[in-house]
């Protein structure tokens, strides 16, 4: 696989692995005996570049990801994040971007993932609470420490994303993108473009529904996110399955899935992006990295794009606590 730049100093395949979904949010997720063999083919495909945070269990997807990755420790790229408050149960209690909780979580990152260096932190969600230029002084005290190689952010608007990257550089900016959510198209992918920050799209298959497996609410284990994420709710999800078919139909004629399609549209953007679609069949991780080599024209691009108007699509990402934590 191909590998693209993030930020100045990082190098990593073209596609990533987002493991969120081995612990959290998608219902069953992978055991820890099958880790090894999946992260080990993960590599055998070139992928080296792994996508954790702290909330994902929460803490357990680290662990996991910190044991598969061991031995691979010094040809892997592992991203991690930080950003929120929990109870002593582990409830979410909301956002925290205070600079003690910035390097108290690097240091329990690292032991969680057994590494003395975490290459690329990001800040999970911006604390309206907390100026991020304290925030990301904090972050780039432990860069100077050398617990950090690389400072990210999630969700940021443009203004922040400025702001931020003068106290300290931002190689990444992590957001939702996919064919079905263009929102950092209009400000975010312009800022990232002028700072030389590598844009790294999660959901680029906007949760699974862009690869047509789910066709109804039912498909959906019990416990399972996205149950309640009003995109995926039976009123809105028959609307967004039309967009999704249509996406299939150009897919066929070049014989490949909607998923592979969908994924290739979003590496198509640039060459500043690196998308981190998530996996936990073996399957599914294979496709993923095959989109890689899906050479799409102009053409395509535009049909694919037409294919999905923005105004389309039923439903916004988040329910109503989530959109409420992302930075607008």
């Amino acid at each position: 696989m191909h590998k693209r730049k993030l930020g100045k100093d990082l190098e990593v395949s073209a596609i990533g692995l987002g493991c969120m979904g081995m612990t959290y949010s998608y219902g069953t997720g992978l055991e820890a005996k099958e880790a090894d063999s999946f992260f080990q083919r993960a590599l055998d495909l070139g992928i080296n570049f792994f996508d954790t945070a702290e909330v994902y269990g929460p803490f357990t997807n680290e662990v996991l990801v910190g044991q598969a990755l061991k031995k691979h420790r010094d040809k892997v790229v592992i991203a991690t994040k930080f950003g929120f408050r929990f109870s002593e149960a582990g409830e979410q209690l909301g956002v925290d971007g205070r600079p003690e909780t910035v390097k108290r979580v690097a240091e329990e990152s690292l032991k969680r993932l057994g590494t003395d260096v975490i290459d690329l932190y990001y800040q999970h969600r911006v604390d309206p609470e907390v100026p991020i230029e304290d925030t990301v002084g904090a972050m780039a005290d432990l860069v100077k420490a050398g617990k950090v190689r690389a400072l990210g952010l999630s969700e940021a608007n443009a203004a922040t994303l400025r702001r931020a990257h003068t106290v300290h550089p931002i190689s990444a900016l992590q957001s939702e993108y996919s064919l079905i959510t263009r929102d950092p198209e209009p400000e975010i992918l312009p800022v990232c473009r002028e700072l030389g920050i590598t844009f790294v799209p999660f959901s680029p298959l906007a949760r699974g529904l862009l690869t047509g497996a789910i066709r109804s609410p039912k498909d959906l284990e019990q416990g399972d996110q996205r149950l309640g994420h009003p995109r995926f709710q039976a009123e809105n999800m028959q609307q967004n399955l039309s967009l999704v078919d249509k996406i299939a139909e150009i897919a066929a004629e070049k014989g490949v899935t909607a998923a592979q399609i969908a994924l290739a549209w979003v590496l198509n953007q640039g060459n500043d992006i690196v998308p981190i679609p998530g996996a936990r069949k073996l399957a599914n991780l294979e496709a993923n990295a095959a989109a890689a080599d899906i050479k799409l024209s102009p053409a395509d691009l535009k049909a694919l794009s037409e294919a999905v108007p923005p105004e389309a699509v039923a439903g916004a990402r988040y329910g109503k606590a989530g959109m409420a934590m992302v930075n607008k």
